[in-house]
This record gives C-alpha cells, structure tokens and sequence, in this order.
C-alpha cells in the first residue's frame, strides 16, 4: 500500500476512502454544501472530529498529519539533530540523506540495495514492471483486496501494462493452494502484509512460506507490498530480515508505520534497484530534494521501528478491552476484526449507519475529552458500520479498566444519537 492515492484510514460517510490520509480525508466530501451554500452535516461533523482530534485529553491514536505546519516542522528539527548531521549539505535528486536512508533501509530488510521514491504506488508498479521485463510475463498474482486493485485506479494496467490476476478476494490472505491452482503462468505474485482491507490480517509464519513457495513452484518471483511491514516482526517472531529474506523484493512505506512525512523504499538485489532508478526517473519521480521526508524517514526508523512491538502487544489488550465493554454494555452485535489484532491497527464493525457512530464517537470527546474512535466510519453493509483503531505512543496510557469504560460511555451514546 502507497502513497499519493492511497488509503490511510477510514472514510466519511458517503465518500470513497481517501488518499494517503491515515484518519479519513481532509477534503469536504461531494455535497459539502447545500444548495443554499451552508455546510452539510457532514461537513460540520468533519469540522467537529477534526476539532475533538487535536484538543481530546485522550486518545489512541493522535495522527501528527493533522498537526500544524509550525508543530511538524519543530519536532522535525528537535528529533532529526540524533537521526542525522543537520549541518550537512541538502540532497540533491537523491544523494546524502537520502542514500543515508536508502543504505539504513536495504541493512534492515537484509537486501542488497535499496532506492527511495515519493510515492509506494509508483515503487511497486516499477518493482513489478522490472520484474515482467525480466520474467517476459506481465501477468501478477495478487489478492482482490489489495492496494493496487481497490485504491489506485487500475494503475498497474492503464500506466504499467501489468496484468492482474486475482488469487481470491475473500478478507483473508491467499493459500498456497490458490496459487498453485491459478490457470495461467504468472510473473509475479504479490502479498501484501499485513492484508489492510481485511482487516491488518497476516498469515502465519507457516502459511507465509508455503505462500513463497508455492510461487517458486510456479517459476514466479515473489514481492511483499510491505507499506506495514514495520509492524509484522511480533506477529511472526522473527526479525525483519528474516521476514524480509522470503521476497525478491519488497515495498515499505515511511509514514504509516513510521509516522514520516511521505515517501517509500524499495529493496531487493542491486541489479533490480538500478533498473528501479531508470524507471522512478522515467515515471516522475526523480525529485529535485526530498530532505525533509527523508530525515522524517530516519527519525522513524530511530524512534518509531523499536517501539511497534509494544504498540502491537497493546493494541491486543485494547481489543479484548473493547470486547468486553460492548458486551456489558449490552450491543446487540459487534465485532472487533480480527479478534487478536495481527499488528497494532485492527478494525471494529458496529450495527449502526456510519453517521450515528460517526457522531457518537465525536460527542464522546465533546462530552468527556475522550476520544476512543478518531477515524470516520465506512458501511461494508446497510445498516452496519466500519472504523479502524490504530495504537500507538498516547494509547499505551491507556489501561484495560478505562478503554473498557470508554467503549461502556460509547455504547450509551449510540442509544442516544
């Protein structure tokens, strides 16, 4: 999963998820306004959220993409002088910073090389438009669900001339099985994990390296879209460049994981990551300086990377949490997904339209300055509605006893609204 069109969060009622947005989309969605010129009540409930978002005394997740121009740039300059030599020359088109990060990355994936981009939707199509040119088939294996089939725009076909061919689009990952039973060769096939859009799901170590090698049975090289790979090393046991050594090559993203500016790697042998570069220039994206992003980068990698296990181990205390407070509070049906989150971001389905739990989540915070669910809500199904939580440093604060009182209040406030 990428970036510059790319899904970070969960949507407003009636608008399609966002772009790179990890907490719903900032824009106003289609009918902001009505025809008198004032805001909808969507739009007033995304102004309040927005609100709620910076001033809450407790959250679970406080996304800094929503923090001012002044704040971001600050705590880039008070973190970044342990990252990097502050004093040193900017880069230019990719050099210094940039190949300090590039050399940071390919140590931790354990791959030869590794090269920067702006974007993890241009990292991928190059990753697997390099590898068809190599394989002589065009043809990849990938899930239904993910990220280059739901949120960008048949961009693999219409830009890369890549072919996808779906393993299965059930909210799971794929078997082993399936790709063995594909009726066509394949050049490629790519997993994503986690699995985002069912649900941060990852398989088990087992079923991953059947994964790969039922690829390698069919002759197919193997790409991990990693945007969160960051995040998987608790879930499997092993270091990342154990995780990372499966693959011929794979993707990771900077801000999602790594609450950086933007941007994304690729890693994977030499040969392939010079090809990349040709490539990154040919698609755009050969930008003049990319310091900031970078150094958000490597201030990621220093704080951020060590402490995802944590965020991981608690995001299940949260869930199990949440849980057992629906419950006493009487929910005629919910569900957290999955039961115990694989990575420290998991998804809570409520039987509400999104607008009621929209709005019940906002006037939680209105009412107690406690804001449990800071994403806007989707509805996979009428009358049902979907959010995802995503842990991270300020819900560690939070105990088992209080988020089971929030999601206590929570359930109160639905009965209202």
């Amino acid at each position: 999963m990428s970036d510059a069109n790319e899904s970070g969060g969960t949507t407003e009622p009636g608008h399609a998820k966002g772009s790179e947005d990890v907490s719903g989309p900032e824009s106003a969605p289609d009918g902001a306004t009505g025809p008198d010129g004032r805001p909808s009540a969507a739009e007033l409930l995304r102004e309040r959220r927005g609100v709620v978002q910076r001033e809450a005394r407790r959250v679970l997740n406080r996304p800094t993409a929503r923090a001012s121009i002044r704040d971001r740039l600050t705590g880039l300059l008070a973190a970044g002088e342990e990252a990097y030599d502050l004093d040193r020359p900017t880069d230019v088109y990719g050099d210094r910073i940039v190949g300090a990060l590039e050399e940071r990355v390919a140590s931790l994936l354990g791959k030869e090389a590794a090269v920067f981009f702006p974007t993890g939707t241009m990292a991928q199509q190059v990753a697997l438009r390099c590898w068809a040119g190599r394989t002589g088939n065009p043809a990849v294996a990938l899930h239904g669900l993910s990220h280059p089939e739901v949120h960008e725009r048949q961009a693999f076909s219409q830009v890369s001339g890549l072919r996808p061919v779906r393993l299965t689009s059930e909210p799971r990952q794929p078997t082993a099985e399936e790709i063995r039973d594909l009726p066509e060769p394949v050049g490629a096939v790519m997993l994503e994990l986690p699995l985002r859009d069912a649900g941060f799901l990852l398989p088990t170590w087992e079923e991953l390296t059947a994964l790969v090698d039922a690829a390698r049975e069919r002759d197919a090289v193997v790409h991990f879209d990693g945007a969160r790979l960051w995040e998987t090393t608790e879930h499997f046991g092993r270091p990342l460049d154990e995780i990372a050594d499966l693959a011929d090559s794979v993707y990771v993203s900077f801000y999602k994981s790594l609450d950086g500016l933007g941007g994304a790697a690729l890693a994977g042998p030499r040969t392939l990551v010079e090809e990349a570069r040709t490539w990154r220039h040919r698609y755009g994206g050969m930008v003049f300086q990319q310091f900031p992003t970078a150094l958000s980068a490597l201030i990621g990698l220093d704080r951020a990377l060590p402490r995802l296990p944590e965020y991981v181990r608690h995001a299940r205390v949260v869930a199990t949490a949440l849980r057992e407070g629906f419950t006493e509070a009487g929910l005629p049906w919910f569900r957290i997904n999955p039961e115990t989150p694989h990575t420290h971001e998991f998804q809570v389905w409520l039987p509400h339209p999104p607008e009621i739990t929209a709005e019940a989540a906002v006037r939680q915070a209105e009412q107690t300055s406690t804001l449990l669910f800071g994403g806007w809500w989707d509805s996979p199904a009428p009358g049902i509605s979907r959010t995802e939580v995503s842990l991270q440093a300020e819900g560690l604060e939070w105990s088992a006893a209080e988020v089971g009182e929030a999601a206590r209040e929570y359930a109160r406030l639905l009965r209202e609204v």
